[in-house]
């Protein structure tokens, strides 16, 4: 799997983030990969992609609840939150962290597209 600049991490995940594509081709591979969902229950709701829910604004007092041994895969509708989160993790000592470039938007236009755009 490669990045933006041709990249490849250790762990099979580009280093600026992981695609949609990039995502679900490792997930039907059947690699273990925390998704963790920091949009608002509201929007969760509405599409999801069976991710642990924890809403940008709570992730400081929630964090205890992640496994930094894990891979984690932050996503939230765009991208913008989850890249926030990502860097939070990362800066609170989270080294297997990665942002879903595009969020779940670019999901449904990559993935599945039955999952709603809002």
């Amino acid at each position: 799997m490669r990045g933006a600049r041709g990249e490849r991490a250790g762990n099979g995940f580009a280093r600026s983030g992981v695609t949609a594509r990039e995502l679900k081709e490792r997930l039907d591979r059947g690699d273990e990969i925390f998704i963790l969902d920091v949009r608002e229950p509201h929007e969760y709701q509405i599409c999801n992609l069976k991710g642990h829910l924890i809403p940008l604004g709570e992730l400081p007092r929630r964090v205890h609840e992640l496994d930094s041994s894990h891979e984690i895969v932050a996503h939230c509708r765009s991208g913008k939150r989850s890249a926030e989160a990502v860097d939070f993790l990362r800066k609170a000592g989270f080294r297997k962290v990665l942002n879903l470039r595009g969020g779940i938007l670019s999901w449904s236009t990559e993935v599945d597209p039955s999952v709603p755009r809002y």
